[in-house]
């Protein structure tokens, strides 16, 4: 029995919410305030251990002194060179400094280089990595036409643990960051670098100063800012730096005045200080890495390996099959595929859990949702340790502060840099309240460093006229993409003129008002099991749905099959061959290929309909091409490849839009609800018109609608009943798929139409059409996107004027990049991983151009669909004679559930444009296959309903 009860247990607790199973798992890394606490008055002993004379040889925190005794205070001149070695790249820079042009007045004059540092020189000779540096210095004087006879004063940036006798002296302690360059550790760093520049020849530079790169981020910070005296840095590595009192710091000689000291706080716990606090995971890492046994809390916290601890976790809980049913593959076992970017990604608000996903798919696991969260939460709480980690350091650094300098409350600014800080979507927030919560009698303010490691070493910060000249003429670019209230009210009105003349039975309309034949929305009551197929942008979807009638809920059971691209764009018989392939193959899965069921057909592209079981394709969009379909039927396109199949039968019942397919879905849950709305690949919209209205619709006889019996003929207005509609009480209203893309193909938007859109249009597989929809949907927003960047960087305002091949490459900018680029708190990781893959290296000035590169395009189509949906909201309010209208939207689409700002921007376009309708927007749920089977059940409940009569 205990065995029995052992099990049950067991399992038990697999069946737990996911995230609580991780809490138990890690519950050692989840650090509460009195540990925090506890950690801040070690690090604080280790800092004093580390001031000593006496001490310091024992000390982990070397706390070594920097010989910088003032931050900036504005008077700074002069011109020099600066070279700045951290990592696997380095820049090398021309500053200039004017004079009397220090705080908040001042300009700086800026070139600079970035050169890559190849890994062979990691692990190779010291004299090897330095004649590259110089090597490269003596390049970018050529490049730049810096004059070589001249002498130059050069600023050293070198991000490697020092100990300095004097500003232009370090002896190198220790390497870290996985470089290993022979022959340096002990010497002396500076001369290493003269002795380079010696053999090199050719220039003439004298080496002022050497700061680690914690010391320039304070620097570059206090430039603009006196009270910043603190530096911090969060990324590959860790570590901080601040103005201690020159009194006590035994290692230099003098009292007065104060001096940069640099902490070094990445070896904190060498000496098993943090025993304590450190998992069986830490030690599994420190073991595998090149140095172990030092460096204990920058691998608790540095970026360099917060991706490896969260796939060390992950592997254990796999191993004892509390993931993935116990499956580990060879992928999760191989150290570094896990990385820190990973971690961030998994973390982001709204993609997270699809991040999460996504990494373990590329893992080779097949994960559940359970598996999802939990790996999530993994994350989430080696992240977490992290910022409380370094909290409890900077809590620790700031009391010593307060304490030097006597002082009951200190205010003061923190400058910090760093990978995992800039990019890690809620690593800033969780530190900054960590830190006040810790020290609520401190008013800290942190500023993060632009490039300061870079700029740090000379005290500057930017090319202030470059600058200014570049932001006036990207500015001018982007103000074509700006649209005012009163051009905003203008396409409302010419949307509503199409609407109105899409209507009509004469005359032409570039909004198409295409009638669905779908003549009431849900009332519950639908019942019993439907087939829904859904022939989207890239996949086709074979769904299975049960409707339970008055208990208002539904079940749902799909399969999802990728369209190849030759079916795409070949024969319209091989396309539909390969539909009712996949619709065989899904009966098989279900077991249910006997089973004549009715069948509603979600065809995402423009067609006519005489009923709602018959729809004329009108032309392909969304990358479609296949030959022989436009003008012809669709639902007997797929009859006669069943047919020709001969293994399964259906009733195809209907065929409808996706977007009507998510009015109907939302429509079950809200009764409000009569629009529908996609805005993803595509973008478009249907709405509920009055029947009247509905001139086209009364040249449409002879067809047998949703709710005609078979043998009934239909008649005119003068005296004879069309189908469904005026002749049946009740029946009021149709269903009008306004395809509303096409707006603007008479010219009607050329007035904000850009050479960016024009040039987006000429490239398409439709030129000239779709013109409204290729200014908001997601299948063309990224292209909007490269050209403008490309044109940016053509007139050398990105990318120092260069044009890689890729960024010339039609489609390489995805538009689910707008998204990740916007994503708050995400915007520089995403544009640099971005960018990156594109075959360019950007600044952080080019990073926040190509943001708001992205973010002018994407409000634009926001407001756009707004200014559409205002006209549609408008017209039903007229239509019914209300003063006020309450309705609400249903929305589906990629773009409009995936990008962090697109919904907001479009409501409150709506509400500024409509302010008589109340416009409620509710998220569609597997609109596409819940709608189209709530067609077909709507309409054999009328069909029913009608014959009963």
């Amino acid at each position: 029995m205990f065995v029995v009860h052992i099990v049950a247990s067991f399992f038990s607790k697999l069946q737990e919410d996911p995230t609580k199973k991780v809490d138990r798992f890690l519950y050692a890394m989840r650090l509460h305030d009195d540990q925090l606490s506890d950690i801040s008055a070690r690090f604080q002993a280790e800092m004093k251990k580390g001031l000593s004379a006496e001490s310091n040889a024992a000390a982990t925190l070397k706390m070594l002194p920097t010989h910088v005794r003032s931050t900036p205070d504005g008077s700074e001149k002069g011109e020099f060179l600066a070279l700045d070695l951290g990592g696997s790249r380095f820049k090398v820079l021309q500053v200039k400094v004017g004079e009397a042009m220090g705080i908040n007045k001042g300009g700086v004059e800026m070139v600079e280089k970035t050169y890559a540092v190849p890994k062979e020189l990691h692990l190779g000779r010291g004299t090897e990595l330095f004649d590259h540096v110089a090597e490269s210095l003596k390049d970018f004087l050529h490049e730049k036409n810096i004059s070589l006879e001249k002498k130059h004063p050069l600023a050293f940036t070198f991000s490697f643990p020092c100990e300095q006798s004097s500003l232009n002296q370090g002896l190198l302690l220790n390497w870290t960051k996985n470089f290993r360059a022979g022959g340096l550790q002990g010497k002396d760093v500076v001369q290493a670098l003269r002795g380079a520049i010696d053999r090199i020849g050719g220039m003439d530079v004298e080496v002022l100063a050497m700061v680690n790169d914690t010391v320039a981020t304070m620097m570059t910070c206090g430039f603009d800012d006196q009270q910043c005296e603190v530096g911090l840095i969060i990324g590959t590595g860790t570590n901080a730096c601040y103005m201690e009192e020159l009194r006590h710091i035994d290692l230099v000689e003098g009292d007065e005045g104060r001096m940069c000291v640099n902490t070094e706080l990445g070896a904190f716990g060498d000496d098993g200080g943090l025993k304590d606090y450190i998992t069986e995971f830490d030690r599994d890492l420190d073991a595998a890495s090149n140095n172990p046994g030092k460096q204990i809390l920058e691998k608790m916290v540095g970026g360099m390996y917060l991706g490896e601890l969260v796939r060390l976790v992950v592997l254990k809980m796999a191993k004892l099959g509390l993931l993935f049913k116990g499956h580990v593959s060879n992928a999760l076992r191989t150290k570094g595929t896990v990385t820190t970017e990973h971690v961030a990604a998994m973390e982001e608000y709204k993609n997270g859990l699809n991040n999460t996903r996504d990494l373990l798919t590329d893992l080779d696991l097949i994960p559940t949702f359970d598996d999802c969260v939990a790996v999530q939460h993994v994350s989430t709480i080696v992240s977490f340790r992290s910022s409380n980690l370094v909290s409890a350091g900077l809590a620790a650094i700031l009391t010593r502060i307060k304490q030097n300098r006597n002082l009951r409350t200190l205010r003061i600014t923190v400058g910090v840099d760093g990978t995992v800080y800039k990019m890690h979507p809620q690593y800033p927030n969780r530190l900054h309240k960590v830190v006040r919560r810790l020290l609520p009698e401190c008013h800290v303010r942190f500023v993060l460093s632009d490039s300061g490691s870079s700029k740090g070493a000379a005290l500057v910060s930017a090319v202030a006229q470059r600058l200014a000249s570049r932001r006036r003429q990207v500015d001018g670019m982007l103000s074509l993409f700006r649209l005012s209230q009163e051009q905003l009210r203008l396409v409302k009105t010419r949307m509503r003129t199409g609407l109105e003349a899409g209507l009509k039975s004469k005359g032409s309309s570039a909004v198409k008002m295409l009638p669905s034949f779908v003549y009431r929305t849900p009332d519950g009551t639908e019942h019993g099991k439907y087939l829904a197929l859904h022939l989207g942008e890239t996949n086709f979807r074979a769904s299975l749905v049960k409707f339970k009638g008055l208990q208002h809920n539904s079940r749902l059971y799909n399969k999802i099959y990728t369209i190849p691209l030759e079916m795409k764009q070949g024969s319209g018989e091989e396309l539909f061959d390969y539909i009712a392939q996949c619709v065989g193959d899904f009966l098989d899965y279900m077991g249910m290929k006997k089973a004549r069921l009715p069948a509603g057909f979600t065809f995402s592209f423009p067609c006519e309909h005489t009923a709602v079981d018959k729809g004329t394709l009108m032309s392909w969009n969304k990358g479609f091409k296949a030959t022989d379909c436009e003008g012809h039927d669709v639902v007997s396109m797929l009859r006669e490849a069943i047919r020709r199949r001969n293994e399964f039968d259906l009733d195809v019942a209907a065929v409808v839009n996706d977007t009507v397919a998510t009015m109907m879905s939302c429509a079950y849950e809200d009764p409000r609800c009569e629009i529908g709305l996609i805005v993803g690949t595509g973008c478009n919209v249907c709405y509920m018109e009055e029947l009247k209205n509905i001139e086209k619709n009364e040249q449409k006889t002879g067809e047998r609608g949703e709710g005609t019996p078979e043998g009934e003929e239909e008649k005119d207005d003068g005296g004879r009943e069309r189908e469904g509609t005026e002749g049946h009480a009740g029946i009021l209203k149709m269903c009008i798929n306004t395809e509303w893309g096409g707006l603007g193909d008479d010219g009607s938007l050329d007035d904000i139409i850009t050479p960016y859109d024009s040039e987006v249009d000429q490239n398409s597989l439709n030129p000239a059409k779709q013109r409204f929809e290729k200014l908001t949907s997601g299948m063309y927003l990224g292209e909007v996107v490269r050209q403008v960047l490309l044109d940016l960087t053509r007139r050398g305002l990105l990318f120092r004027g260069q044009v890689s091949e890729a960024l010339k490459t039609p489609g390489i900018f995805r538009s689910n990049y707008l998204s990740q680029i916007e994503s708050d708190r995400l915007a520089l990781l995403q544009v640099r991983t971005i960018l990156q893959q594109l075959g360019l290296g950007s600044s952080c000035n080019d990073s926040i151009i190509v943001k708001e590169v992205c973010g002018a395009v994407s409000r634009r189509a926001a407001q756009l669909c707004g200014a559409g949906m205002a006209a549609v909201v408008d017209k039903i309010r007229e239509n019914r004679g209300l003063d006020h209208l309450n309705i609400t939207v249903g929305v589906d689409g990629t773009l409009y559930k995936l990008h962090p700002h697109f919904s907001k921007i479009m409501h409150q376009t709506v509400i500024e444009l409509a302010p008589q309708c109340n416009v409620n927007f509710l998220l569609s749920e597997d609109g596409s296959g819940k709608g189209a089977a709530l067609i077909t059940a709507v309409g054999c409940r009328l069909r029913q309903e009608l014959n009963s009569k």
